[in-house]
């Protein structure tokens, strides 16, 4: 099965194309601004790479969040719109905190009594998410303030992973941190794997924009 995967949510723009669960081939790039202008025109160089067109493609997954509200509608903007033009091709929906967790998935040995996954606000808070040792969520995804998470993994051995682990641990946190994980942006191809999962499974979750607090706006003056 042939699987298209993209991320605008968060600091940069990825593409990849999987055959199952093998990455035949990628494209990441790190960036603040411009992720939506960007994205199809390297989706269509990818595609061209690879002597394909959208009739190949069995499915098209696509992160839902959270991350930049703008970045996120353009990820889920493009995905739906594709699914009009190519009704018989599955859209497949995943979210940030499901994706991250893919890296553990493969690496019994890194997995803690709690996992938790942080991602980047840019703001002083952080999404966040905790998952016990079998991988199953403790919480809801939310946004917390560090001192509010810290107080939920008091006590046990803590898994960290997540673009949002390098500001988190800037200070000290008295945590028993048994791994640390930290990204850049969320890689391409746990989404991806995310997206398969989910076909083998059965059970395609239609893209949904997952938003944990409200955009940030201003009068422009």
């Amino acid at each position: 099965m042939l699987n298209l995967a993209f991320d605008t949510t968060a600091a940069g723009c990825s593409v990849a194309l999987l055959e199952d669960d093998k990455v035949l081939d990628s494209f990441s790039q790190s960036m603040d601004f411009g992720q939506s202008e960007l994205l199809i025109p390297q989706i269509k160089e990818l595609m061209e790479r690879n002597g394909l067109s959208f009739d190949d493609l069995a499915q098209l997954t696509v992160c839902t969040g959270p991350g930049s509200f703008t970045g996120v509608r353009a990820s889920i903007s493009a995905a739906r719109s594709f699914g009009i033009a190519k009704p018989n091709m599955q859209i497949c929906g995943v979210n940030a905190f499901d994706s991250y967790l893919v890296s553990l998935a493969f690496s019994p040995d890194e997995i803690g009594f709690y996992n938790v996954v942080l991602i980047e606000t840019k703001r002083d808070d952080f999404y966040y998410q905790i998952f016990d040792e079998n991988l199953k969520p403790l919480t809801k995804p939310s946004a917390g303030m560090r001192e509010d998470i810290i107080s939920q993994l008091r006590g046990k051995k803590v898994t960290m992973l997540g673009d949002g682990v390098e500001r988190f641990l800037m200070t000290p946190t008295g945590l028993s941190l048994h791994v640390i994980k930290s990204f850049g942006c969320l890689p391409i191809e746990n989404v991806g794997l995310c997206g398969y999962k989910q076909y083998l499974n059965k059970r395609i979750d239609f893209p949904k924009p997952v938003y944990l607090r409200a955009p940030d706006v201003c009068v422009k003056k």
